[in-house]
Parts: structure tokens; C-alpha cells; sequence
């Protein structure tokens, strides 16, 4: 039977709540690098030029293409193999970041595509270069438009770093795997694990929120306020 005091435990179970914050640090970690690599990506995608189109284009293609615990191993046990020796840490955020990079990457492309051909030839007639329209007309933008599909990827790569226990990454999952070796309690640790991804995405979509309605706001206004006319001018 479901064992509720052994449930009520290990939801303040200190080894565990190690893992909630390592997973925290790996979501974290990975969406930082995952960003830094999407930019040149979508912009790769969407140059005329096939030099930089058709790998970003590849990259794209295999990334997304492949499920992200194949991804995982062949980056962990694969690369030994060509002399390259990583650790499970290194190994884990690099395949997570190469990964989201993918996903990330079409969604920044997604973003660009939305935003109206006639700002970027404004930008062209004020004399602004490549770079200054990107950083300045173009990106922030794309920013605001893609806040609401980059915070579902949060959301969801919150939940995929479940899969780096396969390398045995000590993460919330791995954490719970543990235990339920030790203390045969496999249901009660489950439901624990799942109370701790439910209450990080739904901390994460509080913040996802508050994110849309701050990038979501319009201009202010400026202020309405009367002018004080002498009498004198309004008799006149």
C-alpha cells in the first residue's frame, strides 16, 4: 500500500531537495548556452547564403530530428571513443544545450520572420548598418514576441533534464532512482518527483507570466495633464 508517512518524508528529504536545486542549475545553465548558440543558428538559417544557410540548416535538421536521450549517450559514451573525455556534468549540459539550441533557434527565426520587411528597409535608409539594426530595430522585437514560446521551453526542458539520469547525472530523477534502490518505495518516490517538477513549472509559469505582461506592454502614455493657461490668454 501507498505509504503516506514515507511520502510526507521525502518531500523534505535533504538528498532530494540537492537534486531539486541541481536541476534547477542544469535548466538554468542549459537555456543560457541553448540561447547563445540559437542566435547565430536562426540567423544561419534565414542568410542567402548557403556557406552559412545549409549548416545552420543541418544542425537544425539533426538536432530536432533525433531524440534527445540518443543525444545524451552517444555525446556520453561516443565521444570517449574519439578521445574526447567528458564528465557527467559537461556531458549532460552539452547535449541539453545543443539540443535546446535547435529548438531555440526556430524559435528566434520564428520571430524575426514576424516582424514587418519595412522596418529593416527603414533601418537601411537611416544609413544603420547589419549589426545596428539587428541590435537595435530588429532584436528587441524578436524579444518580445518570442517570451510566450520561450517560456514553454523552459517549461519543458525543466522536465527533460529528467533524461540526463541515464548518464547517471545526479539530478531530481537520478536523486529519486537512488532511493528507490535503497528503500524499495518506488510509488511514494515517484509521486514525490512529480510534486517537485509540478511545483517548479508552476513557479516558472508565475514568472512566465509576469515576463509576458512586462514585454507585453505598449508605450506610455505621456502625461494628459491640463495646461495651466493664464485666464488673461483665454479671455483673449
Amino acid at each position: 500500500m501507498f505509504n503516506v508517512d514515507a511520502f510526507l518524508s521525502y518531500l523534505v528529504n535533504p538528498y532530494l531537495l540537492g537534486g531539486v536545486g541541481i536541476t534547477i542549475g542544469l535548466t538554468v545553465t542549459t537555456i543560457v548556452i541553448g540561447l547563445v548558440l540559437a542566435l547565430p543558428l536562426a540567423l544561419g538559417s534565414m542568410s542567402s547564403h548557403r556557406v552559412f544557410n545549409a549548416p545552420a540548416r543541418f544542425y537544425v535538421w539533426v538536432f530536432r530530428g533525433t531524440p534527445l536521450l540518443v543525444q545524451l549517450v552517444i555525446i556520453y559514451t561516443g565521444l570517449p571513443q574519439l578521445g574526447i573525455r567528458l564528465d557527467v556534468l559537461t556531458s549532460a549540459v552539452l547535449a541539453l544545450s545543443l539540443n535546446e539550441a535547435a529548438y531555440l533557434s526556430e524559435t528566434i527565426r520564428a520571430g524575426f520572420s514576424a516582424i514587418a520587411k519595412g522596418q529593416v528597409e527603414a533601418a537601411k535608409a537611416l544609413s544603420l548598418s547589419r549589426v545596428a539594426t539587428l541590435r537595435l530595430v530588429t532584436l528587441p522585437q524578436v524579444i518580445r514576441i518570442i517570451i510566450p514560446p520561450l517560456g514553454n521551453s523552459v517549461n519543458g526542458l525543466l522536465k527533460a533534464t529528467s533524461l540526463a539520469s541515464v548518464i547517471s547525472m545526479e539530478e531530481l530523477m537520478r536523486r529519486s532512482q537512488v532511493l528507490m534502490q535503497m528503500k524499495f518505495e518506488v510509488l511514494e518516490l515517484y509521486c514525490v518527483a512529480a510534486c517537485y517538477y509540478l511545483l517548479l513549472t508552476t513557479l516558472w509559469n508565475l514568472v512566465q507570466v509576469r515576463l509576458e505582461r512586462h514585454y507585453g506592454k505598449g508605450y506610455a502614455p505621456r502625461s494628459t495633464k491640463k495646461a495651466n493657461i493664464p485666464r488673461a490668454a483665454m479671455a483673449h
